[in-house]
């Protein structure tokens, strides 16, 4: 697979999920990213024959499930700057004989060049908060379609995932604002965003995935993990005093946050789809 061009904060990005390939659909079927996937290709109403893109496809199960859909007269497309989860994903296609509809390409979402009115659905499930100029990459996109292709995105609330939240809380104590999924957090803010980029007859599907967690086994190990990610990484420059002053509230929150059940980790996930 030939080697791409990717700025600093791309290639730690590509270097979380290479780490991730083998882990990444551990728990098969039942992984929440599986049910996703299925979610945003139903919600996209993909048709035999047609030409599918899937940006970010990871390990492939939103390019195998809309490879279902449009057939052998079909074409599918996945792209990912992650060589191994590429590599996963070629695994599962060839093991579901699906080659000849789904092709794969290492590059950069934000940077294709494909032709203009092209591609009847373009899809990007979860990946939204990974790049780095959503607003042009949403018209770039759109140029891609042809008229009357849509765009599909799966994308998540502001109160989405527990650990995330309440790092956002502790690090703007400190002056640090840490962006995960700002631009998507409301159903307002996900219309505004494709209109904005000249899509129409907006489509937005809201479901909750939510689930309790156990708070041992959180704490500690979500704030190490979270330091590790590139748009984390600006609490590493506080002072180790400040630092360690930071952890122990993050903790102190989630404690907080904790009944009988465990912690409630919403994940409240809007598919929105909106038309060129």
């Amino acid at each position: 697979m030939n080697q791409i061009q990717l700025d600093e904060f791309k290639q730690e990005i590509a270097a979380i999920y290479d780490r991730r390939k083998d882990s990444y659909d551990r728990a098969g079927e039942e992984n929440w990213h599986f049910k996703l996937a299925c979610r945003l290709v139903e919600c996209a109403d993909i048709r035999s024959g047609q030409k599918v893109v899937d940006l970010a496809t990871g390990t492939g199960m939103v390019a195998i499930e809309a490879a279902k859909q449009v057939g052998s007269s079909g074409q599918v497309i996945g792209i990912d700057i992650s060589p191994g989860l590429l590599s996963v994903a070629q695994q599962k296609i060839n093991a579901a004989k699906l080659n000849d509809i789904i092709k794969l390409k290492l590059a950069d979402v934000e940077t294709l060049d494909f032709a203009e009115n092209s591609w009847e659905r373009i899809l990007c499930c979860s990946a939204l908060p990974l790049f780095t100029d959503v607003p042009s990459d949403l018209r770039l996109w759109r140029s891609f379609l042809v008229p009357g292709g849509k765009l599909g995105l799966c994308v998540f609330a502001d109160t989405a995932f527990v650990h995330g939240v309440v790092l956002q809380k502790v690090a703007r104590r400190y002056g640090i604002n840490i962006i995960m999924s700002d631009l998507t957090g409301t159903e307002t803010k996900c219309r505004s965003l494709l209109q904005a980029a000249g899509y129409k007859n907006i489509q937005l599907t809201t479901e909750q995935y939510g689930s309790y967690i156990n708070l041992e086994s959180s704490a500690s190990k979500t704030w190490d993990v979270s330091l590790q990610h590139p748009h984390c990484r600006p609490l590493l420059q506080l002072e180790s005093q400040k630092l360690e002053q930071a952890k122990t509230e993050y903790k102190a929150e989630l404690e907080a946050l904790a009944s009988d059940r465990g912690i409630w980790n919403d994940i409240t996930t809007f598919f929105v789809i909106g038309e060129k």
